[in-house]
């Protein structure tokens, strides 16, 4: 349980992922995709959408792209990705904390170096942090322009724990609310906290194929 949840005496650092972990924005994210995808002809049913957690927008109208065989140019691909984003900013005042990892975190707040780190673009990911009020409690910040590799590949956790201060990886802690993301902890040598089960279920989840 979140409530009884405390680090190892090994433990040195605290890393977060945003959406669905720290901010409950994974619903309002699926409706800005329905809207643009929609037109197109594009499916994407809910339980693609959760096996997709963690990757990157446009990396994800790439996959789509493939999947359904509905061409998408490149030019096409950073239009929707700005509209997307742009639907999903209009929808920002319906998030709300995850109060169950949010409070892991501002218990450890000063205590742990934090940070977060993320799929999405860094700046989504700031607004989202500022519009639930924890902007400011983390020493770092990783997303998508951070690293040219994305979950489940460990990068973003790699550069998280190298900002952090080369802390080791067998000494973070990741909270994740994918299996992409759990996996990407896994593959950086770190501990990964499934917090799922900390908050309501969730329709469509699977485990993805790699």
């Amino acid at each position: 349980m979140p409530a009884d949840w405390k680090p190892s005496a090994t433990t040195r650092a605290l890393i977060f992922d945003c959406d669905g972990t720290l901010a409950d924005t994974m619903p309002i994210h699926y409706r800005a995709w329905t809207q643009i995808l929609h037109p197109r002809g594009i499916p994407f049913d809910e339980r693609r959408f959760y096996q997709l957690g963690g990757v990157p927008t446009a990396k994800i109208i790439r996959v789509l792209s493939e999947e359904t065989g509905i061409p998408v140019t490149d030019a096409e691909i950073e239009t929707l990705v700005h509209v997307k984003e742009s639907i999903f900013l209009t929808l920002l005042h319906e998030v709300t904390a995850l109060d169950s990892v949010v409070g892991i975190a501002e218990r450890y707040r000063g205590r742990l170096p934090m940070a977060v780190a993320s799929g999405g673009y860094r700046a989504i990911v700031q607004q989202t942090l500022q519009a639930i009020g924890i902007h400011d409690w983390f020493d770092a910040l990783v997303c998508a322009e951070d690293t040219a590799r994305h979950k489940p590949e460990p990068d973003v956790f790699l550069e998280a724990a190298a900002r952090l201060g080369n802390i080791p990886t067998s000494a973070c802690v990741v909270f994740e609310d994918t299996d992409i993301g759990l996996e990407a902890a896994r593959r950086a040598g770190m501990q990964g906290i499934d917090v799922r089960g900390w908050v309501s279920p969730r329709a469509g989840e699977v485990t993805p194929d790699y």
